[in-house]
């Protein structure tokens, strides 16, 4: 698929011009008069007419920055609406899994079940913080991802650039918060910043972004700044990656809260994946499985908190008693 350079700028798309090119011949566009945005669907419509070799997600993409007509608010908005509704939508699954009894022999602390008191309370104060904390920092994403030269034009990237850029970035944001996560289990930190994040003994999907402001800005900083730095270095990504990295990150941090355990749950097929039982022990333990995506820091750096690794401990002082 290719896209006339007329619809690229250094900075993006350039929407003025692909509002001329929704309306008249592409050559003559750049003499062309600007019409008023009308509505979303309405330049959506325009669009297709004239730009029929752009899929309907590149369609839907440009028609929504030409209608805002702003940059900075079109993305702004987007990835702040894509946050609230992938979090709370995969949040409430768990919500009724766990108001309902369903899945009972599954729950890891089968005696510590959420009361929707205590689902609500957190629900509050994970709004409260994405929209205080969170929501300035998004709206300073479009221009930081601009200087670092992150592309918001078309056409996507392909789904193999896309695939390996993420498994990238989950291998990076990984080792930042294994080791970012370690710290705040420093006893003042501990104290002053990590307590509040394990109020719950029993983890649940909600409360995966319940944590203290200063929390929220060093972990988070890890999801945001692994696809940054690798924008900055290669020249090489797309908003829609990062978009796909977040929803795919925030899945991975809620389901590690869950509390449940199946027989179906990835790391069973990917030994190294992390999981809710590798983080639910975490919660209840305060120690060890430090970890968010995978098991290789706890295990190199002899973190791991699991039955097996207990084990190995036990038997490596034993071997230490009897050779001294």
């Amino acid at each position: 698929m290719s896209v006339s350079p007329l619809f690229c700028t250094p900075g993006g798309l350039d929407y003025t011009l692909l509002w001329n090119l929704s309306h008249i011949d592409p050559f003559s566009a750049r003499n062309s008069t600007v019409l008023p945005p009308g509505t979303y669907w309405g330049q959506y419509q325009d669009i297709t007419k004239s730009n029929t070799h752009l899929s309907v997600a590149e369609r839907l993409w440009v028609a929504w920055y030409a209608w805002v007509q702003n940059d900075v608010l079109a993305t702004g908005i987007m990835s702040f609406l894509i946050h609230e509704l992938f979090y709370f939508g995969r949040s409430l699954p768990w919500i009724f899994i766990d108001s309902l009894g369903f899945f009972t022999r599954y729950k890891i602390q089968s005696s510590k079940v959420p009361s929707l008191r205590e689902q609500w309370d957190c629900a509050k104060f994970v709004l409260l913080s994405h929209f205080t904390v969170e929501l300035p920092q998004i709206w300073l994403f479009h221009p930081m991802a601009q200087f670092c030269g992150l592309s918001t034009s078309i056409p996507f990237p392909s789904l193999w650039t896309m695939t390996y850029q993420i498994t990238i970035f989950f291998v990076m944001e990984d080792t930042w918060h294994y080791f970012f996560h370690r710290a705040l289990h420093w006893g003042p930190l501990y104290k002053a910043i990590h307590k509040i994040h394990h109020q719950y003994s029993a983890p649940f999907g909600l409360a995966a972004e319940y944590a203290s402001p200063i929390e929220v800005m060093i972990l988070g900083f890890g999801t945001v700044s692994s696809p940054i730095l690798w924008c900055a270095f290669t020249g090489n990504l797309h908003i829609l990656t990062m978009y796909i990295w977040i929803v795919l990150r925030l899945f991975q941090a809620i389901d590690a809260h869950s509390g449940y355990e199946f027989p179906w749950s990835l790391h069973h097929f990917l030994p190294f994946w992390a999981g809710a039982d590798h983080h639910d022990l975490h919660h209840e333990k305060f120690i060890g499985n430090y970890s968010s995506s995978f098991r290789w820091w706890d295990y190199l750096l002899d973190t791991e908190y699991t039955p097996d690794a207990l084990k190995r401990r036990r038997g490596e002082k034993v071997k230490a008693k009897k050779t001294q």
